[in-house]
């Protein structure tokens, strides 16, 4: 029963993060953005069956690729994500079709790693791919983060109406130079 609720929380927690991904959405620097990465990480920690008890070595090893998986997943989530910055100095974020092809190969990798897993006979619980997620989570958070008060730091808030003069925080796979207006 515990693996069937963690699979609702962990589609219930993808398909939240997948909406608010690709919409534009402030960033807010002061709130607690490494609190949903941790829920997730004592939700996945809470049960023993995150390693297999008869085959704990390769179990274990298969447990550090999905983190390994999850780290750059969340890494490469965050450096394609386009970040830019309002005249009235709000940071905002946008997910971009580079963040989508992140998202893609993390999930090809993640079958990867169970293939291989059931090839070997070894059992897998939902906890690892919880745990993975809380690492994506907790890594993407953070950089943009860092990057959001970074750009925030750059550019000084004015308070004129309207006009062209947003910055732009370049995102990898977004073909704009860094600190180009938004259009």
């Amino acid at each position: 029963m515990v693996g069937l609720a963690n699979a609702l929380v962990i589609v219930a927690v993808v398909a939240l993060v997948l909406v608010r991904q690709f919409r534009a959405r402030p960033i807010d620097t002061d709130r607690r953005w490494w609190l949903l990465p941790l829920i997730l990480g004592v939700i996945a920690l809470r049960e023993p069956g995150v390693l297999d008890a008869h085959h704990r070595v390769g179990s274990a090893a298969l447990l550090a690729v999905e983190l390994l998986i999850g780290l750059a997943m969340g890494a490469g989530w965050a450096w394609t994500t386009r970040v830019w910055t309002e005249p009235d100095g709000a940071v905002w974020s946008k997910g971009t079709r580079a963040s989508a092809a992140v998202w893609i190969a993390g999930i090809v990798l993640r079958v990867g790693v169970f293939a291989v897993g059931a090839a070997l006979g070894l059992h897998q619980h939902s906890s690892a791919l919880l745990l993975g997620f809380a690492a994506s989570l907790l890594v993407r958070a953070g950089i943009l983060t860092w990057r959001a008060s970074t750009l925030a730091a750059r550019t000084p808030p004015t308070t004129q109406p309207l006009g062209p003069t947003s910055r732009l925080a370049a995102a990898y796979g977004d073909g704009r130079p860094e600190g180009g207006e938004r259009v």
